[in-house]
């Protein structure tokens, strides 16, 4: 029951930040004295509808996204006669340029608002500690008695053993390179006998062999999603819990604007690193490993909502959100049709080309014919398209577990 009420808040939540984006772009073209005609949540068939003042407002069937029905938002927009001259383009370009840029700035405080309110209250995540640091140690199999049952084992296992401690960082296994907490796991179920662990503690780099241990473990066959017994390396080590930092009201400031600007650093190389994880995202839908850094659908992420509230974690839950709003922030300034960054990029090359038309003597321009970008713009629609179909797939066949 938990898992359900994760996933509808989470899902509630991505649904009041979209409502919130468009409200951005709402607010700022009645600001400038725009028509804006609708103002809709989803796609589709309608579910209803109420008129206000000279907008209708309303909920579509589709969750996938909304609009604001501005007035004349390009040239080739057909207006009543009560429009023309409230019509978008016909406003100066820094104003339409703020219209564009309100949703992006709604995303970007929502996501502010978020990680301020974790910050007061249960304090941020260091984004940047190693995530090879060792946290706590144990013994690494359990007992099995007379009868076959298993029992908790007990005592110190090969990592203690070895002279590992509780804070070393992982740096290699074996001569290879371990960066992530999974490339570790996966070091180390692989091997077995003595390894040399090469680990940095209290500024040193030290090479300590340790002796892995074999050791049956359940593991879930990915194509099938049965499950087996099998054999792997285990050292009786655990991930260090993230450390976090705590603020008060006036420190929360500054430190919620550093951790945003480090998220919004993860945020963009995620999207640069979009095109090097389609290849695994394939893959897994028939029904290899899925890298847990390849994107997810907002099916996906309403999912890891879901589990976030059945373990009570509500402070990755509202990073996820936060990090939700930023991502969408990033994806809306690209400089692509129909992002809210391809109308900015539009409204520039206007007006550096009537800059360019008045030195040498001639008159401005006539707006740009989003006719002739059609083309591209229904290109890197059908992109868009597939890829969230290809998203919204993976997540339901084999989605990415964090548990």
């Amino acid at each position: 029951m938990d898992f359900v009420l994760g996933v509808i808040l989470f899902a509630f939540g991505i649904g009041v930040s979209i409502a919130l984006h468009e409200f951005g772009h709402l607010g700022a073209a009645k600001m400038f004295g725009m028509k804006v005609r609708r103002y809709f949540i989803g796609f589709g068939p309608k579910i209803f509808s109420f008129r206000r003042g000279e907008t209708e407002y309303g909920l579509k069937a589709v969750p996938a996204g909304g609009f604001c029905d501005i007035a004349g938002m390009t040239a080739m927009d057909e207006l009543a006669p009560d429009e023309a001259a409230r019509a978008m383009f016909r406003f100066p370009a820094w104003k339409r340029i703020v219209v564009m840029l309100a949703g992006v700035v709604m995303n970007i405080l929502i996501g502010l608002v978020l990680i301020y309110g974790l910050a007061l209250g249960s304090g941020l995540p260091q984004i940047n500690a190693p995530q090879t640091k060792l946290g706590a140690l144990s013994c690494s199999s359990p007992v099995q008695r007379a009868d076959g049952t298993l029992v908790p084992c007990t005592g110190t296992g090969p990592a203690q053993q070895a002279g590992l401690e509780s804070g070393d960082v992982v740096k290699r296994i074996d001569g290879t390179a371990v960066e992530t907490w999974p490339d570790l796991v996966a070091a180390v179920r692989d091997s077995s006998g003595t390894v040399p662990f090469v680990v940095e503690r209290d500024g040193e780099t030290l090479t300590i062999p340790v002796q892995v241990e074999q050791v049956q473990r359940q593991v879930t066959d990915p194509s099938t999603g049965a499950q087996r017994s099998e054999t792997v390396g285990a050292i009786g080590a655990g991930r260090s819990v993230a450390e976090l930092d705590q603020f008060n009201a006036l420190t929360a400031v500054p430190g919620s604007l550093e951790f945003t600007g480090e998220i919004a650093v993860l945020s963009w190389n995620a999207l640069l690193d979009f095109p090097s994880r389609v290849p695994n995202l394939v893959e897994s839908i028939f029904g290899g490993q899925r890298s847990d850094e390849t994107p997810m659908s907002v099916v996906g992420a309403s999912r890891l909502g879901g589990e976030f509230v059945e373990r009570d974690l509500w402070q990755p839950f509202v990073l996820l959100l936060a990090q939700l709003n930023f991502f969408l922030a990033l994806l809306n300034v690209l400089p692509l049709l129909p992002f809210d960054g391809g109308h900015i990029a539009v409204v520039i090359y206007e007006k550096i080309r009537d800059a360019v038309r008045r030195l040498r003597g001639k008159a401005a321009g006539a707006p740009v014919d989003y006719m002739k970008l059609m083309p591209v713009t229904l290109a890197i629609a059908v992109v868009l398209g597939g890829f969230m179909l290809l998203t919204v797939t993976a997540d339901i066949v084999n989605p990415i577990r964090v548990f």
